[in-house]
């Protein structure tokens, strides 16, 4: 039998009932380019302007990093479109714009323009519409100058938060290098820990909140001008920004899913994981960190529907 992810939710990756309305998230098993550009299709009703598609671009050489050839093809498609990404709060490849430009171009992310949007510490401000925290966060400034988000996620495990989904993506990704990611990872932004001093890091529930916090003024910013599309390929227990001291991933690849909704698609992305019968690393890295507590804090803060239907698209 089938098992979920502990938290009230879904059923549909078991196959049992739910009551009440359910958001759609599609799915497909094949990972290439062709798929994901159906799926996008599915849900890019609202998606138009000047349009910023946000991934992890990831750390020098990463082994995990989403392939730059299926990114590329699916970025064509979409018109005036730019990856966007912010520098890092730790002293990795990617802490100066400098830095971050290098690591791009080892990396190939050099098809199209990518975005640093806190570059010259630019930034700005969102609001958090009745946050469970935080009342504003700071954001890499460039974010306001686009009409509409795809927020392009490699589902993977992650250090800290458990798992990386698209809550992590728009959470932590959005908020500037220096100043918001202090926010959102609770730093007192006058007296930053170093990188290696791990319990003067906050960890646990609070950071997940503080991270649901951050990912609902982006989502509330851009409206249902906002899409979600989760890649589960590759799914490492570490995140991207592990680069090559990544674990190798001991769970087969899933597929792809999209949706308009936020809370949907994570949660159908853990369910999917629980639901693996080689899940056990991932599920004991989201577990061991409190990372379904994303889950519970975006039911919280009304950020979408917990319910859902789950399409699968061949």
């Amino acid at each position: 039998m089938k098992t979920q992810a502990p938290i009230i939710g879904s059923r549909n990756v078991t196959g049992t009932n739910y009551a009440g309305s359910a958001a759609k998230v599609y799915f497909t098993k094949t990972i290439d380019t062709a798929h994901l550009l159906k799926l996008y299709r599915l849900v890019n009703e609202n998606i138009f302007g000047r349009v910023a598609i946000k991934l992890h671009t990831g750390e020098k050489n990463g082994p995990n990093i989403l392939p730059r050839e299926m990114v590329k093809a699916f970025q064509a498609q979409i018109p005036d479109s730019a990856i966007v990404e912010c520098n890092t709060l730790y002293h990795g490849d990617r802490y100066t714009t400098e830095q971050h430009r290098e690591t791009l171009r080892v990396n190939g992310w050099n098809f199209c323009h990518v975005d640093i949007m806190d570059e010259n510490e630019e930034t700005v401000d969102f609001l958090v519409n009745n946050g469970l925290h935080l009342k504003y966060v700071t954001m890499g400034g460039h974010l306001a100058n686009y009409d509409s988000l795809i927020v392009l996620t490699h589902f993977k495990g992650h250090a800290m938060g458990g798992f990386g989904g698209s809550v992590k993506n728009i959470g932590i990704g959005c908020a500037s290098g220096h100043v918001g990611k202090a926010q959102v990872h609770g730093l007192d932004l006058n007296n930053l820990p170093d990188d290696d001093d791990d319990d003067k890091w906050p960890e646990g529930e609070i950071l997940m909140e503080l991270m649901c916090d951050s990912a609902k003024a982006t989502c509330d910013h851009f409206g249902k001008r906002i899409i979600f599309i989760n890649v589960m390929r590759r799914m490492s227990v570490d995140c991207d920004c592990a680069g090559v001291e990544a674990e190798e991933p001991t769970i087969a690849d899933i597929g792809i899913l999209a949706s308009t909704d936020i809370l949907a698609i994570d949660q159908a992305s853990v369910d999917l994981v629980y639901s693996a019968p080689d899940g056990k690393d991932l599920i004991e890295r989201i577990e061991t960190r409190q990372g379904l507590r994303q889950l519970s804090a975006m039911r919280e803060l009304k950020m979408g529907n917990p319910q859902y239907e789950l399409i699968e698209i061949e």
